[in-house]
């Protein structure tokens, strides 16, 4: 129960929710029952099927659906009385100014990445508004108040690298290895041999969004006459082929992105024998029963060394071939271990061609083992919990109640006999780039300076720009302790 005093903070709050994801649904749930009546959500994600298994304001029939709006409309329907103000757009939008971050009490975050959250940061630090940050990774989570000038910000101590990874450059956008080794494993992997009829947005056909009502043929059901090369292709041509083709009818996500290039199973093996470096690596329709290894079947025999495009293929068409040959009464139970050979060599090849067609690096089979091993899976309850703590801070914020800030850690065993460990936020640290004032002086060369503006008119901006960083300016910093 809330006491007089913070429904009337609650009341008379306008608050900021970035993200909408995993930790945001739960987070508007909780404001709305909460008594906050003023939310506004920024969030340029659309709705994937992936999900679904934990985001749970949204609905199979909400999928390419903006987050932001169909998290608002859930909510509405049993808190009809409050205002949610929704905007389906990137944070970083100059829209999303200091101007605009000014208007509100606090702002709340739940984003998935590192840049994203900085950039809130600075807005704040820069509008002088107050920030609760929060983060999930597994059972593992945190929530941390950051008000300018009495506690750290979100960048006085460095951040590790994230374990969990955003589903929507997971399954769109990737721009490392470590995405395209989620990909294989927990979409590609889980939907050729997991449990059957398990949907994810591999299933994406372009006519679903014209005739939701028809039933739309699963290119995963292999048919009865279908031999296991033609299936192997098919699959083959629709993740790597007709899937990149539809992300690119997409122009708006590319405007400040590299476009990937959609991969042909008859561009890469256009014949039944590959020639690498002088051997032939043959992909054959039976396949040698006996063997549990793609790598053993195509002569690939040192893990750490680096498959090429065509490599890759093989592999993944005679690992899937080996799967349906040797181990068919595994499919529709298995899940991916690491421990097991041909299930890491599917995944390598599957993350490498879409490496490839990204232009990402692509990576040996021993260093895809290793980041396949080592990836936390989002949980649902600890997404609950840490909501619930952002909200206890944040009403602690609007109360203007320094004292009793808190640090709040979810933990996955018990320390001390508790599983929610709270600590008092940390000071501002004096040498914090982001955070700390410094004083810094200046000295200009006039004369440089002038020449400066003649070389503009006489040279282009690239001259100018190579010009200036080697004469024009003979700056002195000096940092005033």
């Amino acid at each position: 129960m809330t006491s007089e005093r913070q429904q009337s903070a609650i009341k008379g709050a306008k608050v900021l929710m970035v993200g909408a994801g995993g930790i945001g649904c739960e987070l508007l749930k909780t404001l709305a029952l909460s008594g906050f009546g003023d939310i506004h959500i920024i969030d340029m994600d659309t709705i994937e099927v992936s999900n679904l298994n934990r985001q749970f304001l949204f609905r199979q029939l909400h999928v390419g659906q903006s987050k932001a709006k169909v998290a608002r409309d859930a909510v509405l329907k049993f808190r009809p009385h409050i205002n949610i103000t929704p905007y389906h757009a990137n944070v970083k939008d100059p829209d999303f100014n200091v101007d605009f971050f000014k208007q509100f009490n606090v702002v709340l975050n739940g984003l998935d990445n590192l840049d994203a959250r900085r950039h809130v940061n600075r807005l704040c630090l820069a509008s002088g508004v107050p920030l609760v940050e929060s983060g999930t990774t597994g059972f593992l989570g945190q929530v941390t108040v950051h008000v300018k000038g009495r506690t750290e910000c979100y960048e006085c101590q460095p951040k590790p690298a994230p374990k969990t990874y955003p589903v929507c450059t997971i399954t769109s956008t990737p721009s490392k290895f470590v995405h395209c080794v989620v990909w294989a494993k927990d979409l590609l992997f889980a939907k050729l041999f997991g449990p059957r009829n398990q949907e994810n947005d591999l299933n994406v056909r372009s006519s679903d969004a014209s005739s939701l009502s028809k039933q739309i043929e699963d290119v995963f059901v292999r048919k009865d006459d279908e031999d296991i090369e033609q299936y192997g292709r098919k699959i083959f041509d629709h993740v790597f082929g007709y899937n990149i083709e539809l992300a690119l009818s997409n122009e708006d996500t590319w405007k400040n992105r590299s476009r990937p290039r959609p991969i042909y199973g008859k561009d890469v093996l256009p014949i039944e024998f590959v020639h690498q470096n002088g051997k032939e690596l043959k992909v054959s329709a039976a396949g040698d029963l006996s063997s549990v290894s793609a790598m053993t079947s195509l002569g690939l025999k040192n893990p750490q060394d680096l498959w090429s495009l065509k490599e890759n293929s093989a592999v993944f068409l005679e690992a899937l071939k080996l799967f349906f040959s040797n181990r068919e009464k595994e499919i529709g139970n298995l899940c991916f271990d690491k421990d097991d050979q041909l299930a890491v060599e599917f995944v390598t090849a599957a993350a490498n061609i879409r490496a490839s067609s990204f232009g990402i690096p692509l990576h040996s089979l021993f260093e895809a083992k290793g980041i396949a091993g080592n990836i936390v899976h989002a949980v649902a309850t600890t997404n609950a919990i840490i909501a619930g703590l952002i909200v206890i801070e944040a009403i602690k914020v609007l109360q203007n109640d320094i004292e009793n800030y808190r640090m709040t850690y979810c933990l996955e065993h018990p320390s001390r006999k508790m599983l929610i460990m709270p600590v008092e936020p940390f000071e501002p640290n004096k040498s914090c780039y982001v955070c700390s004032e410094v004083c810094c002086s200046f000295s200009l060369n006039m004369l440089s300076f002038i020449l400066f503006g003649i070389f503009m008119f006489c040279f282009n901006w690239t001259h100018c720009i190579q010009w200036i960083t080697h004469f024009c300016f003979n700056a002195i910093i000096r940092v005033c302790n």
